[in-house]
């Protein structure tokens, strides 16, 4: 048996003419709301309040930023400004590389010597060990 793969499932459906169902929603509701203005209000009214609303509507349909809705664009700066934003920077006590002189050797290879870890945590720490054998080899380089 051979079964069809459905293709384009990302796409949405074309509902109305050359709309999709959000894409009409937004449209009539900002234009709308626009036409409302426009019909109980006096003309500056419309521009300071009916233009940018039916804007914003073309906007919510039409307009992608970065291959997304700008529904999902609005949401992101709403989360933002509505978030607190502190960031605060603690230095941690950890000591990655304490240099130690060591000898030079004459054969051809060279070898890389680890000083021993003082604390128990630092046996753990298999990052900071590997941090500490690559300052080492690049001190040894120079």
């Amino acid at each position: 048996m051979h079964f069809e793969v459905p293709q384009f499932i990302e796409v949405e459906d074309k509902i109305f003419g050359p709309f999709t169902w959000r894409q009409f929603l937004y449209l009539g509701g900002g234009i709308g709301m626009a036409v409302v203005i426009l019909l109980t209000t006096n003309f500056f009214v419309f521009i300071l309040i009916g233009l940018p609303l039916g804007i914003l509507a073309g906007a919510l349909a039409f307009y992608p930023v970065n291959n997304r809705p700008f529904s999902f664009f609005l949401e992101a700066i709403f989360n933002y400004a509505s978030k607190q934003r502190l960031y605060l920077w603690r230095q941690k006590t950890e000591v990655v590389h304490k240099s130690e002189p060591t000898a030079p050797q004459n054969t051809g290879f060279t070898a890389v010597s680890v000083p021993p870890p003082s604390t128990q945590q630092e046996k753990k720490d298999i990052s900071s060990l590997a941090r500490k054998l690559e300052l080492q080899a690049m001190q040894k380089s120079e």
